[in-house]
């Protein structure tokens, strides 16, 4: 064997051992491993770096790096209907004995004989007598064990798995990554406030104070002698669409420079955040276009409609995430 053979036989292995090194440094430094390498990402990755870099007009003081997420849809699943929608059924079923006259009520007669065309036909007031019934009578503390023992024991009926592992990897991965680029992350979302607060900050890393929501009303009242907080079946305030921005002022007190949604109920959110201040703005939307790997949906959906969001993206500079062809996974693994 010459020189030359034997040098490449063990120089050859060894180059390929270091770049499979350097390959595997890389995936472990990489705080998007769950993004493809494609234009969302690079774009995300860009944004960040622009407004955390110290010295230049772009750099945006950590006390102003906001950025709000949308749940239903952005951060974990919302078909085959929404996860909240799913549970105020649930509920209507567990309270039925106590409420005979259901049987013959709607929506909730609808909702026991299972005939979701009637409930459908009932439309958003009939949703919203759901809500309200279903979720008042007790205290903020009462209501919020009952959230955390069902979804214990709930489960999605595609998946089989409980709804708090069905969220998306990629944007567990955003959200650590803007937390430690100095962003404080909050959750701006349609469904109820005190629904998602008992959990958000185990699943995303979001406290509860920073998850901004629809409410009903609630009242103080000393019960026993200790003092408790009550929920009336009165809506207090709807947090969707021209209502995000509203309850981002009201919760927040600072406009966000970045917003993530993922449907025409984000809309204002993204329109409020990116359109109009001096520092650099950042907006992106979910497009749900995977249906093998979880759905694929917009234009055509009672649940997550994306329509007018998804024609003004180009026009107003907005990331559009292709699920299926940006995302390496779904759901964080088993």
């Amino acid at each position: 064997m010459g020189v030359r053979a034997s040098i490449s036989r063990y120089l050859i292995p060894a180059i390929a051992g270091i770049l499979a090194c350097m390959a595997s440094a890389l995936a472990q430094t990489d705080p998007l491993p769950s993004w493809n390498d494609t234009a969302p990402k690079k774009a995300i990755v860009a944004f960040v770096d622009k407004v955390t870099a110290e010295n230049t007009p772009d750099f945006v003081p950590e006390s102003e790096r906001i950025a709000v997420f949308d749940n239903d849809g952005t951060l974990w699943v919302e078909h085959p209907m929404y996860t909240q929608l799913t549970f105020a059924l649930d509920r209507v079923k567990t309270l039925a004995p106590e409420n005979p006259e259901w049987k013959d009520q709607q929506p909730f007669k609808a909702v026991l004989e299972g005939d979701m065309q009637a409930l459908a036909a009932a439309g958003e007031k009939g949703l919203v007598d759901i809500i309200t019934t279903t979720h008042a009578g007790m205290t903020v503390d009462e209501f919020q064990t009952i959230v955390t023992d069902w979804l214990e024991k709930a489960r999605h009926p595609r998946f089989g798995r409980p709804y708090t592992e069905l969220v998306y990897q990629p944007m567990l991965e955003l959200l650590a990554y803007l937390r430690a680029n100095g962003f404080k992350t909050f959750i701006v979302s349609g469904g109820g406030v005190e629904f998602m607060r008992p959990w958000t900050e185990e699943v995303y890393g979001v406290p509860p104070e920073q998850v901004v929501g629809s409410s009903i009303k609630t009242e103080f009242i000393m019960r026993d002698g200790i003092p408790t907080l009550h929920r009336l079946p009165e809506v207090n305030f709807i947090d969707d669409k021209a209502g995000k921005p509203v309850g981002i002022n009201a919760a927040i007190g600072r406009r966000p420079i970045a917003a993530f949604g993922n449907s025409d109920g984000d809309l204002q959110m993204l329109q409020w955040t990116t359109l109009g201040g001096t520092s650099p703005r950042f907006g992106l939307i979910v497009h749900h276009t995977d249906a093998e790997r979880e759905y694929a949906y917009d234009r055509q959906t009672e649940f997550g409609r994306l329509d007018e969001a998804l024609d003004i993206a180009p026009i107003n500079g907005w990331t559009v995430v292709d699920m299926k062809a940006d995302w390496k996974a779904i759901f964080p693994a088993k």
